[in-house]
């Protein structure tokens, strides 16, 4: 067995592709021992791969696409959350967006491109930072929905299935993000560029067990559930709601790849990003280095 690390953001439902693959057997039977590091700042993520403290990560593409164009070596090698899904969850006496004039909303970082996701968000509907609302820096979704319970914030996105339950529990759907932005690639499967040219052969060895893993998501939503409680604690209910909106929404891809169209929003939307005064590389693909990803499609007969 060959051992990989891999790093990812919080406890929640993003991760279930990579849980799969550790519960279904899709690692272990590419000979994979794959130990993975769940991190609450978004950051921590990018910052252990960079310093090779991880091999893999399933981070935040918006900090691979600054890394790239500050000389950075990580590159996006596949999909993760290539749809976004989230609700944009205020707490139950906001009613609507003009409720939330001189309110507080909750984001995982001020430099990550949700913050700029919310931010047209409230545009959209008249409201603008920092004229008419505040954001502070709160962590991810687990954060997000603990401050939000306790009045600490009055709004943030939330994530599948912790929407479900806000929702149930009689909190306010402010937005759907989705239907704005149909393509958002929010985090993608990221690698030192160095790294994975001199572990080639073990790169493509994970990938197909990632693309395997995928396929299985999306075939058994009564094991996937299992996963899902086991993973994350919550009700088995939430965790097959949230089967049904992943697989309905195809928020993870089916074949495992980042896509072109949800890097290209993400560009477009963050601000971060804008603000680059030249890039270096003109479109979304130049981000995504698919050699691997196509060599393990083409051992599995996959049409990437």
């Amino acid at each position: 067995m060959d051992q990989v690390r891999v790093a990812a953001v919080s406890r929640n439902y993003f991760n279930m592709p990579l849980w799969v693959g550790m519960h279904a057997g899709q690692f272990a039977a590419e000979q994979l021992d794959v130990s993975l590091e769940l991190h609450e700042p978004i950051d921590e993520v990018t910052e252990r791969l960079k310093d090779g403290r991880v091999q893999l990560a399933c981070g935040v593409t918006e900090q691979v696409v600054l890394d790239s164009e500050q000389g950075g070596k990580l590159e996006i090698i596949a999909g993760n959350v290539n749809r976004l899904p989230f609700d944009l969850i205020a707490r139950p006496e906001i009613r609507g967006f003009e409720d939330m004039r001189g309110r507080t909303v909750g984001v995982s970082s001020l430099d990550a491109g949700s913050s700029s996701l919310v931010m047209e968000l409230f545009a959209a509907h008249g409201l603008h930072h920092p004229r008419d609302y505040r954001i502070v820096a709160v962590g991810p979704i687990l954060t997000r929905w603990q401050m939000l319970q306790s009045g600490e914030i009055d709004a943030g996105l939330q994530g599948v299935p912790l929407n479900l339950v806000a929702l149930d529990e009689g909190y306010t759907a402010l937005a759907s993000p989705r239907e704005q932005f149909p393509d958002f690639q929010f985090t993608s499967l990221n690698v030192d560029a160095g790294w994975a040219r001199a572990n080639s052969e073990l790169v493509v060895r994970f990938l197909r067990a990632f693309v395997r893993a995928h396929r299985w998501f999306y075939d058994n939503r009564d094991a996937a559930t299992d996963i899902a409680v086991a993973e994350t604690g919550v009700s088995r209910s939430k965790a097959a709601r949230a089967w049904d909106e992943y697989t309905r929404a195809e928020i993870f891809p089916r074949d495992g790849d980042a896509s072109d169209a949800a890097v290209k929003a993400l560009i477009e939307i963050s601000a971060l990003i804008r603000a680059l005064p030249n890039r270096a590389r003109s479109t979304a693909a130049d981000y995504i280095n698919r050699t691997y990803l196509n060599k393990a499609h083409a051992d599995l007969g996959v049409s990437g």
